[in-house]
C-alpha cells in the first residue's frame, strides 16, 4: 500500500517534466516564427522599395508605420517610396527624421540632400553635404556637389565633382550627360558635345544625351546628324531638333530643310515638325 506515492510522484514528476518540455517547445517554435517574420518582413520591404508601385509603398510603410513609429528602418523606406512617388516636400520630412535618429547613416544624409535638391532647396541641400565629412566617399555624393556647384555656377568645382562621380560608378552615362549639359549651359559646346559623345559610348540608347549633342553640335552650326545609333523615329526627332536650333540662330533656310527632312523621314505623321514648318512658312510669308 506504499507504492502509490511514489508512483504518484514519478507521474507528477514526469507530467511536470512533459510540461517543461512542450513549453521548451514551444518557446522555440516561438523564436523560429519571429525569425522567419523577420525576414518575410524585411524581404517584403526590399519588394516594396524596387517592384511596387510607389504610391501603394508609401501607404505600406506609413500603415507599419502606425504600428512601429519608432522603427527608423521603416522611416528610412517610407522616405525612399516617397521620393520614388515623386512626393519629394513629404520626403524631405521623412528623410528628416532619419537622420535626427541615432541610426542615421552618411547614406541617409546624401539622401536627405537629394530630396532637398528635388524639393527646390538648394542652399538646405548645400549645407546637409557640408556636414558629411570629405571620407564619405560616393557616386551619388558627388553628383549632387557637381549639381549643387552648378546651381552656384562655381565651374571649376563643378567639373572636379563631375569628373569624382563619374570615376565612382560603372554606368557614367547619366553623369556624363549632366555634365555635358552643364558645359552646353556655359557656352563651352565644343566641351558639351565630348561629352554627350562620351555618354553615349556606355549608353547607346540614351536619347537625351542624343538631343544634347545635336543642340551642342547645332551651336557650333554643325547641323548634320552626328554618327551615333539611332532609330528611325529617333532621327526624326533629332532633325526636328537640329531644325529647331537651325532657326534660333537665324539659319532660317536650313531651318526649313531640316524640319521636311524630319517630316519626311518620321514613319507617321509628325505633328510637332509639321507644325514648326507651317509657322516658319506662314512668317516667311506673312514678311
Amino acid at each position: 500500500m506504499r507504492h502509490p506515492i511514489p508512483v504518484m510522484l514519478c507521474l507528477g514528476g514526469a507530467l511536470a517534466l512533459s510540461a517543461c518540455e512542450r513549453t521548451a517547445r514551444q518557446a522555440e517554435v516561438d523564436r523560429t516564427l519571429a525569425t522567419v517574420n523577420v525576414i518575410d518582413e524585411s524581404n517584403l520591404n526590399d519588394i516594396m522599395l524596387t517592384a511596387g508601385d510607389p504610391n501603394e509603398a508609401v501607404t505600406y510603410f506609413r500603415r507599419a508605420l502606425s504600428e512601429n513609429p519608432d522603427r527608423t528602418d521603416l522611416m528610412r523606406g517610407l522616405a525612399k517610396s516617397l521620393v520614388r512617388a515623386g512626393k519629394a516636400r513629404e520626403a524631405v520630412q521623412a528623410w528628416r527624421k532619419v537622420v535626427d535618429s541615432s541610426e542615421a547613416t552618411d547614406e541617409d544624409r546624401v539622401a536627405l540632400a537629394d530630396a532637398l535638391i528635388r524639393s527646390g532647396d538648394w542652399a538646405m541641400a548645400e549645407t546637409v553635404l557640408d556636414r558629411i565629412p570629405p571620407t564619405y566617399e560616393t557616386y551619388k555624393r558627388y553628383r549632387l556637389e557637381a549639381m549643387v556647384a552648378d546651381s552656384n555656377e562655381e565651374w571649376d568645382k563643378a567639373d572636379s565633382f563631375y569628373e569624382t562621380a563619374a570615376g565612382l560608378t560603372t554606368r557614367p552615362a547619366g553623369v556624363l550627360n549632366n555634365w555635358g549639359y552643364s558645359k552646353l549651359t556655359r557656352g563651352d559646346y565644343a566641351g558639351a558635345e565630348q561629352l554627350f559623345f562620351e555618354a553615349l559610348t556606355h549608353d547607346p540608347g540614351l536619347f537625351t544625351a542624343k538631343n544634347n549633342l545635336v543642340l551642342a553640335r547645332a551651336a557650333q552650326r554643325k547641323y548634320d546628324l552626328p554618327p551615333v545609333r539611332m532609330s528611325q523615329v529617333e532621327r526624326a526627332q533629332l532633325l526636328h531638333t537640329a531644325g529647331l536650333s537651325a532657326i534660333k540662330q537665324g539659319d532660317i533656310a536650313m531651318g526649313k530643310t531640316l524640319l521636311q527632312q524630319a517630316i519626311d523621314t518620321h514613319p507617321q505623321y509628325f505633328e510637332a515638325a509639321a507644325r514648326a514648318l507651317e509657322a516658319l512658312e506662314s512668317n516667311v510669308a506673312g514678311g
